[in-house]
């Protein structure tokens, strides 16, 4: 019977590893996420068939009817749930969603220690440490992803810092490492394992509270790194191959997105961290000027007529739900001739693929999307440059103001177009409280409005003009 359960966890992991493959290409993402789904439906009926220490089957042991009970609960109630909010979720909330399913996976790490740590004989060694290790991090990334969630929810506000924020990080970090020590050294004292628990929680919130702004994608990214890690170690003290392998790839995959995206930011992950953009007003200095309106029937004409058109979608996009009719304006303009694409920058929206996602759900065809390093030297070339609920990542400021939070942050060039739209609900600084520089430049116009309600109207006269 081992063999054959470690043979049905060797291709639960095989699926994992191709599913998460898979979800690197919009063509695959799809397939990608049925193959880790039926990866995890294995390794979850896999584990109902360990064998118990006296011969047969651990969860099917009479003295174990109520774990058996309990496990389908949790299965049917959490499958349920997930289920329904997969169909009723809007695509505009999908950073939310990816937030607190995050934190769940961390919170879930944090309780198998949590009850490793009661058993009548607790781990000891090297499983006792990492047990520790895994409900720290763990506990963490549930704390943070939460806290995310609501941010992004718009249950709390952007962020929330306070004086010598950093320090006290570090020493609360210490504090809860010490007691994570002590449990190891002395054992699982109720008190202990209380204290340690909830300090690290703390400790999650205390770390996430001051994320806002263009930030937000890279944390939620490293939660999830912390989440897969936290995973791999509990599944090491289980003796688990599908939760060791499951976290080590998450948490390998998670860790390198979030560089990838510090990178794409020209931000070091320990800036993030810890002199983040907040998200609340900067002290930088306004560009001078005034901000020029463009009415729907100007925008129409500009893009009717031009040769070439470049879209720059950002989160005024998303939280509109303008997808689709901005994909209808895009084939209107492409039967009028017009050579239409999309820039998406790296942290565009407020999780990673934001855009992507948003996009493809629309039916914009994988090829007429770009990123950074593919479309930035076509803005010079185009006609018009039509930025839709993007600010921080067309802000020329980041290449010219070393003054700016956001300075050395590679942008897209929208502001080298001949001509520049930009779709805005109003006057205000975006996301980071940054002043956008390209709002006030001569060749930008303002079209102020809900990002549906302007590209409708701009569509209606796109026909007319038609």
């Amino acid at each position: 019977m081992t063999w054959v359960l470690n043979g049905v966890y060797l291709v639960a992991a095989v699926l994992f590893i191709l599913g998460l493959k898979a979800m690197s290409s919009p063509k695959t993402a799809a397939a990608g996420i049925k193959w880790a789904g039926v990866g995890m439906v294995l390794a979850t009926l896999a584990t109902f068939f360990i064998p118990g220490e006296n011969g047969g089957l651990a969860y099917f042991a009479p003295d174990k009817t109520i774990n058996l009970v309990l496990a389908v609960v949790a299965i049917v109630v959490g499958g349920g749930v997930a289920a329904w909010l997969g169909k009723v979720v809007k695509m505009t909330d999908m950073p939310q969603m990816v937030a607190i399913y995050n934190g769940m996976g961390g919170g879930a790490a944090a309780l198998i220690a949590a009850v490793e740590f009661t058993r009548p004989v607790p781990p000891t060694g090297l499983h006792a440490v990492l047990a520790m290790l895994g409900a720290f991090i763990g506990s963490v990334a549930f704390s943070g992803s939460v806290l995310a969630w609501a941010k992004l929810q718009g249950v709390m506000g952007k962020a929330v810092r306070w004086p010598v924020q950093n320090l006290g990080n570090v020493i609360h970090s210490l504090v809860t490492l010490g007691l994570g020590i002590a449990i190891v050294v002395v054992g699982p004292h109720p008190i202990l394992v209380v204290a340690f628990f909830v300090m690290a929680l703390i400790l999650g919130l205390a770390l996430t509270s001051p994320i806002g702004g263009a930030d937000m994608p890279v944390v939620i990214s490293l939660l999830n790194a912390f989440t897969g890690l936290a995973v791999g170690l509990e599944g090491y003290v289980l003796g688990n191959p599908a939760l060791i392998i499951a976290g080590i790839v998450v948490g390998a995959a998670g860790t390198l997105l979030t560089l990838l995206m510090a990178k794409a930011m020209n931000r070091p992950l320990t800036n993030v961290l810890f002199t983040p953009i907040s998200g609340e007003a900067q002290s930088v200095d306004g560009p001078g000027g005034t901000m020029k309106e463009a009415s729907a029937m100007d925008a129409a004409a500009m893009m009717r007529y031009a040769e070439s058109v470049i879209i720059v979608p950002g989160y005024g996009m998303a939280v509109a739900g303008a997808q689709h009719k901005v994909y209808e304006m895009t084939k209107l303009l492409e039967a009028e001739g017009v050579d239409v694409k999309f820039a998406i920058h790296p942290v565009a929206g407020r999780m990673p693929g934001h855009m992507n996602v948003l996009l493809a759900e629309a039916g914009v065809p994988y090829d007429q999307i770009f990123d950074l390093d593919e479309i930035n030297s076509d803005f010079p070339l185009c006609d018009v440059a039509l930025v839709i609920g993007a600010n921080d990542v067309v802000n020329p400021v980041a290449r010219t103001d070393k003054s700016s939070p956001i300075y050395g942050m590679p942008i897209l060039d929208a502001d080298k177009a001949r001509q520049c739209i930009v779709i805005k609900r109003g006057r205000g600084a975006g996301y980071s409280g940054i002043e956008n520089a390209l709002f006030f430049a001569d060749n930008t116009s303002m079209l102020y409005g809900s990002a549906q309600q302007a590209v409708a109207e701009v569509v209606t006269h796109i026909k007319e003009l038609s």
